[in-house]
């Protein structure tokens, strides 16, 4: 199926490794030009250092910084307009699953949650709808999680910041959707890639958590970041034309609400 990505311009918010990464590989395999960032300055660019080896070099920039603040934000978004002079889709992959466990929270966990996995995000929605619109209407994708839909032992203010934002996306797909900007969102449920939570676990406790696996999915395995790029570059594209307010479950089965 041809996507009709060529050229496409694609911002991608925290694409040095994990699923951002494979979401930035994806565009790039279909003529896409891409926007990666990151905090880390070397992680970035051996990003970029695998990216450039995959195809052209011209169609990649890198910006560092904090894409979870104004400022860092809008930095980005106009280096990006300068490069490549506009943008057509843009990819929140924000947020972080470190949180404390249990029921004892202070106000200080609850802000950290919202503010990485859901104010983050939001603030980079907002600042990136102007640029979607110089280029009559584009694509915003959220990264959310399937602890934002169901209780599956996540964290608690990990998972009601997961929510709020599936619920903000719901909600903004409704006030943009008249200037043509369809906004989704995608809960992956567990994915196994380096240098991720997963593989921290399972070098703590591996008999364990592959049994966890084995008794909660269906498929019966861990997740691939290829695989969440997969949902993401569809409803980036024009094949989802008609999709906006959705939020696309990639979890091999694991949840079990409609």
């Amino acid at each position: 199926m041809d996507l009709d990505l060529q050229e496409k311009i694609a911002f991608i918010a925290g694409s040095s490794r994990g699923i951002g990464l494979a979401i930035a590989q994806a565009f790039l395999a279909e003529g896409a030009k891409v926007v990666i960032t990151g905090r880390g300055a070397e992680a970035l660019k051996q990003a970029e250092t695998l990216l450039q080896a995959q195809s052209d070099g011209s169609r990649i920039i890198t910006v560092q910084g904090d894409l979870t603040q104004e400022a860092g934000i809008t930095q980005a978004l106009d280096k990006a307009r300068a490069a490549f002079g506009g943008i057509g889709a843009v990819i929140a992959n924000v947020g972080s699953g470190t949180a404390p466990a249990g029921w004892n929270l202070s106000r200080g966990d609850w802000n950290s949650a919202l503010e990485v996995n859901l104010l983050g995000s939001m603030a980079l929605a907002t600042r990136a709808i102007p640029y979607l619109l110089e280029g009559g209407g584009g694509s915003l994708t959220l990264i959310s999680s399937i602890a934002g839909l169901e209780a599956i032992n996540a964290p608690v203010g990990y998972s009601a910041a997961k929510a709020a934002l599936i619920s903000a996306m719901k909600s903004l797909s409704r006030l943009v959707g008249p200037q043509g900007i369809r906004v989704n969102a995608v809960a992956p449920g567990n994915v196994l890639f380096p240098g991720g939570s997963w593989e921290r676990k399972l070098q703590e406790r591996r008999e364990f958590f592959e049994q966890y696996i084995r008794t909660e999915v269906p498929l019966q395995r861990f997740g691939r970041s290829q695989e969440i790029a997969d949902a993401v570059l569809f409803l980036a594209s024009n094949r989802a034309s008609f999709i906006t307010g959705a939020c696309l479950v990639v979890d091999g089965g694991q949840t079990r609400s409609f």
